[in-house]
Parts: C-alpha cells; structure tokens; sequence
C-alpha cells in the first residue's frame, strides 16, 4: 500500500507532478495559480523558522504556505 505523498514531504530541489488535492475550497485557489493535475513542480527552498516554501510550476516561482503545500499531493 503506497502512501500519498504531499508537496510537503518534498525535499529542497526535488521534482514531482501535481496529482490531485486534499481540500476541495483550496484547490481552486491552487489551481487559478497553476497547480494543475499533472503538472510539474520543483521545491525550490523554505524560509526559515516554518515560513512559505517557494517552489517552481509553468515556468514561474511561486511561493506557498505550508499548510496549502500539504493539500496538494504528488505522484
């Protein structure tokens, strides 16, 4: 049985593809920023003491709390 993997548990530089969302609301946020199913996206770094995380996505960089990283999950 294969854990879902958030973009969250990602590591600074490492790939995933956007595969779906926890939280329905938010998700719509998400995606008009364009956190699309079976998109590409880079965590690119986090600021420090738990502050946004910037990752990359449709050749921009975008920066996220983690709380909304959490609710999206990759493959």
């Amino acid at each position: 049985m294969r854990k879902d993997r958030r973009l969250s548990d990602l590591k600074p530089g490492e790939t995933g593809i956007v595969q779906g969302f926890v939280d329905a609301q938010l998700s719509i946020k998400l995606m008009e920023m364009g956190c699309l199913p079976g998109t590409a996206i880079t965590y690119n770094f986090s600021a420090p003491l738990g502050g946004p995380i910037c990752i990359s996505i449709a050749d921009y960089d975008l920066s996220l709390r983690r709380s909304e990283a959490s609710s999206i999950t990759i493959e």
